[in-house]
């Protein structure tokens, strides 16, 4: 059996002010899309944190997202690698951000 993502953030921190709002992130964004079987977990991580450095994101949402792809079995040499890969497409300073946050996140595990 595959591994189902749950999510109650929305509700949380939000629920109360925007319950539709918490509504959507936490049934139909992380409920519905994050469980989609179409694309495998550690994959669906890596677009994520893609999408959100080329966005320009650096804030707690990519060092979460970071967070759930090491969870998900994306190695430090895999993160270094999509980010580099990711500098040339979506811009230079957007990778360094990224990588002050990742290499937080990889901050366990030696160089390869």
């Amino acid at each position: 059996m595959t591994e189902r993502i749950t999510q109650t953030a929305g509700r949380d921190a939000l629920g109360s002010f925007a319950p539709e709002f918490a509504h959507y992130n936490d049934d139909v964004l992380f409920g519905e899309n994050w469980n989609n079987a179409d694309i495998d977990l550690k994959t669906r991580c890596i677009i994520t944190v893609v999408a959100l450095i080329a966005s320009g994101v650096t804030d707690s949402s990519l060092t979460y997202h970071l967070q759930n792809a090491k969870a998900h079995g994306v190695t430090r040499a895999e993160i270094a690698a999509v980010i580099t890969h990711v500098a040339f497409y979506a811009g230079w300073p957007k990778a360094w951000a990224a990588f002050n946050q990742a290499k937080n996140v990889w901050a366990d595990e030696a160089a390869d």
